[in-house]
């Protein structure tokens, strides 16, 4: 793969995880804060991964995926700041901690993954899928983290992440694949003598600042 120093990888990641920040912003912005019998944060557990695998594709390093998680936390703390909301509420805390448990499950995944697997298709879609099923499962102890319990199936004691857990397995399994795709293809587009499209410092910060404009005009209006 393409040999980069930290200072040219930076501007791709925080691009990625704007992306992934703005998305979750606007997730937010539909629930309204509200505990529903959905499966949504199963879904997002699947986009979590999907902007993961990228950023592991271009560099394979996991502080990019902590930045990933820095700049996602960004992204809500700024919609609280906006929406007046105190740190320690339901739709800012909780996803927080989803955002760190996904993280975390996923570079343990990762460690622990045979080198030869992750390079190949459906060892992706195991890594994908595992990382979701140690993700949903960590995030009950939420409340612990957060003093915030998390949302249950009505009637029941039972929390949504593991009611629909089969759902993120599923939707991570494929998103994770994509995700080395997007990935190795922005591997490529560096690695071209001449190329037609350098996905370099310029555009990259301009998707990222682009999604904070986004995200302010959102919450303005």
């Amino acid at each position: 793969m393409v040999k980069a120093d930290i200072k040219s990888q930076l501007p791709i990641v925080l691009m990625l995880g704007s992306v992934w920040g703005l998305m979750e912003a606007g997730v937010g912005m539909y629930l309204r804060g509200t505990c529903t019998a959905m499966m949504t944060g199963s879904i997002m557990t699947g986009v979590a991964i999907f902007f993961f695998s990228s950023s592991t594709a271009y560099n394979w390093k996991s502080w990019s995926i902590g930045l990933l998680f820095l700049t996602a936390m960004i992204f809500k703390l700024l919609d609280a700041f906006m929406l007046h909301l105190p740190i320690l509420h339901g739709a800012i805390a909780n996803p927080i901690f989803g955002f760190f448990t996904e993280a975390l499950a996923f570079i343990f995944i990762l460690s622990i993954l045979n080198q030869s697997l992750k390079t190949k298709r459906y060892g992706q879609m195991i890594l994908g899928g595992t990382s979701a099923l140690v993700a949903v499962n960590l995030f009950p102890l939420v409340k612990f983290a957060t003093g915030i319990a998390a949302c249950v199936v009505p009637g029941t004691q039972l929390p949504l992440s593991l009611y629909y857990s089969p759902i993120a397995v599923l939707f991570a399994a494929l998103t994770c694949p994509l995700g080395f795709a997007l990935g190795e293809k922005i591997v490529q587009m560096q690695a071209e003598p001449k190329p037609r499209f350098r996905l370099s410092l310029v555009p990259a910060y301009s998707i990222s600042v682009f999604s904070l404009v986004v995200l302010v005009l959102l919450r303005l209006k």
